[in-house]
């Protein structure tokens, strides 16, 4: 039976509070009120004969920790595991008191079996579910900006500020940290408009990083879908982190930027029946997670041991309540959905991409206007569904990501893939009636090489993580100039910073939504390694102090990001909103002959509307070129390029000729 945030959770009343909880093959359920010395006292909830329990209990306030103890049957060969041993986690848990101690009997089978139930108390060693008051949303953003004028910025929330020197060190690496105004003032003028947070949702580590020394510090392992993480708060984890992050939004939207979610429906940090027992699979493994046809084992189509069953219609309602409350009651902006396909899956674990959380999406005015962005795949089968999101949705595009890196690295064959992605992926997007901000680009993000990275290491270097350089892609498609790591050779180094200025030049001048990698306009690295999710050390955070060295690049990320704000051109809302012509160098137009060279190195673009026109250049070659202007475009204005100040000539004339260096970008405004 549907239920709803009103009913389930955790609600002050004006005598007590009410708990409401699904579980649907319980014979018995303990709401377990916990004191601050861990004393518990219990109270028996009442069944509705759906499926769902609750209960009120007088007395109680704010603050109080709570947890729930679920009896039933323990039949794992049939997907049963009830076990009232262990204290769970209310799913729909506005706020947690902290992590794991993973030395304690966390999981719901022995140490020797796992099927055999552990009857030992695991209470000591959980997180606690808050009972939290209800307080005013965020400031609402004024202006919330269509999707195809934004510019997005990824970040950590914690590592973005874990060693800034504007941010009082009480508040490095927290919500407040990151509401800062030294903080807010920087975004503003690097011309974000969206910062799109890695996971918030209250996550913890797996047992086997702890047992390295190591953690989660991505947050790709949800425990609590509507409760902010409480080690990124400041004043304290019995309900501030709620209040935080509502001043974090607050400070966003009123410096004008959106707050947008890396959020993780697809699976909990619960792994598969091997792993811990804190919330979903004690309270009824075969409605939460998705089974393979035995019921014995999980069906696993995000490489996590885990998947969530959004074919069940109450483990859907988890999902839709968990956004509704983030819109409504925690003021963000949109969402990007880590492993998006899981959640289009039917009840056979095929995709279908008319799923009723997509169509529930559509018809909900609480998501109206808000940002919808898929990571559109996982690793089931038919798991790669990018361009098949369809309209309301857009979708990060790694056909971009991998075809601007191959141009840059001199491993593409020709320009026609260059040309594609420029303009929007309209082989992706546009058979559905989208337009180009369907396409989220990028050329880096949180997984995989940084910028600085991509130019500085042929392989990765993940010898940090534990596993023997084992994890992470193989398939970075980097080149390191010509060294392998870090180097004094200024030749190098000069080199590595003019191919960043040229990703991010291409990013920023494509139709489509730019997403930024935090931290790559000032040079962040990671040593080479592709796979930092474990990795809360200086691997991780921003070093503001080696940013002044990267001037360059984050000056011209800022020139960039203004001129797409200035100039509609740049942002189409459709296909051919706009002129668009294609050069040789030569300065002819390009013909079918030129479109299939596979040695061609370089392409002239035109775009222009009824407000502007550019001309610009896109020069992947290692030898300069002869370049000859259109003479019949107008006059050109230089307005942005990745080659050195003495490396252009003082004019560009129409029909002039002149020498363009290797490795070049140019941008003329047509006047």
């Amino acid at each position: 039976m549907y239920r709803n945030e009103a009913t389930s959770g955790a609600h002050l009343t004006p005598t007590g509070c009410r708990f409401g909880l699904w579980a649907p093959r319980a014979t018995r359920v303990e709401l377990a009120l916990v004191a601050a010395d861990g004393s518990q006292v219990n109270h028996d909830m009442t069944p509705d004969g759906n499926g769902f329990w609750g209960c009120e209990v007088a007395g109680v306030s704010a603050g109080q920790r709570y947890g729930y103890r679920v009896h039933g049957e323990w039949q794992p060969d049939l997907g049963l595991r009830a076990n009232p041993a262990k204290l769970l986690v209310d799913p729909y848990a506005r706020a947690l008191t902290a992590g794991v101690d993973y030395s304690g009997p966390i999981f719901d089978h022995t140490p020797t079996s796992n099927f055999q139930p552990d009857t030992r108390d695991s209470a000591p060693y959980v997180p606690l579910s808050l009972v939290v008051a209800p307080t005013p949303p965020p400031v609402p953003i004024a202006n919330r900006r269509p999707l195809s004028q934004s510019v997005i910025y990824e970040a950590h929330l914690a590592g973005f500020t874990h060693n800034h020197p504007d941010v009082p060190e009480h508040l490095r690496g927290t919500y407040l940290g990151l509401a800062q105004p030294a903080v807010i003032k920087y975004l503003q003028d690097l011309g974000i408009t969206a910062v799109e947070l890695l996971p918030i949702h209250h996550f913890v580590s797996e047992p086997f990083l702890v047992r390295r020394g190591l953690e989660n510090y991505w947050g790709y392992n949800t425990l609590a879908f509507l409760a902010p993480h409480s080690r990124y708060a400041a004043a304290g984890t019995m309900g501030e982190q709620v209040g935080e992050f509502k001043q974090l939004v607050s400070a966003l939207h009123l410096a004008g930027i959106e707050v947008i979610l890396d959020v993780v429906y697809n699976h909990t940090c619960e792994g598969n029946h091997t792993g811990p027992t804190l919330a979903y699979r004690g309270l009824d493994h075969r409605g939460y997670y998705r089974l393979t046809p035995n019921l014995h084992d999980d069906c696993d189509v995000t490489g996590t041991g885990n998947s969530l069953n959004t074919s069940h219609a109450d483990v859907l309602a988890l999902v839709l309540d968990s956004m509704r409350y983030w819109v409504s009651e925690m003021g963000v902006d949109g969402f990007r959905f880590d492993l998006a396909t899981t959640l289009v899956r039917n009840a056979e674990h095929a995709v279908d991409q008319s799923h009723e959380f997509k169509r529930a999406v559509a018809a909900d005015p609480v998501f109206q206007g808000i940002k919808m962005i898929a990571e559109p795949w996982d690793v089931g089968i038919d798991g790669y569904q990018v361009g098949a999101w369809g309209p309301g949705w857009s979708e990060w595009n790694d056909r971009f990501r991998d075809g601007i890196r191959d141009f840059w690295r001199g491993a593409a064959s020709g320009v026609s893939e260059l040309a594609t992605r420029l303009t929007g992926s309209g082989d992706l997007y546009q058979h559905d009636g989208r337009g180009p901000a369907a396409s989220i680009n990028y050329v880096s993000i949180h997984d995989g090489f940084t910028l600085r990275d991509l130019v500085t290491y042929d392989v990765k270097h993940n010898e940090a993580n534990g596993e023997n350089n084992c994890d992470g892609s193989e398939d970075n498609r980097s080149w390191n100039c010509g060294v392998e790591g870090e180097t004094d050779d200024p030749t190098i180094n000069a080199l590595r910073h003019r191919q960043i200025r040229n990703f991010l030049f291409t990013l920023f001048t494509a139709a489509g939504v730019p997403m930024l990698l935090a931290g790559d306009e000032v040079g962040r690295t990671q040593l080479g390694n592709n796979n930092a999710y474990c990795q809360n050390t200086a691997i991780s955070w921003l070093d503001w102090e080696q940013a002044a060295a990267w001037g360059d690049v984050h000056d011209l990320v800022a020139t960039l990001t203004a001129l797409r704000a200035a100039n509609p051109v740049f942002t189409p809302e459709r296909y051919h909103a706009r002129t668009e012509r294609w050069f040789t160098p030569a300065g002819f137009e390009m013909h079918e002959a030129d479109w299939r060279d596979p040695a061609r190195r370089t392409l002239g673009r035109y775009l222009a509307d009824e407000h502007s026109g550019f001309l610009v250049w896109y020069h992947g070659g290692d030898t300069p070129l002869q370049l000859t202007l259109p003479p019949d475009l107008g006059n050109y204005q230089l307005v942005a390029t990745t080659a050195l100040p003495d490396e252009l000539p003082p004019e560009f004339a129409p029909g002039s000729s002149f020498e363009l260096p290797p490795r070049t970008c140019l941008l003329l405004q047509v006047q």
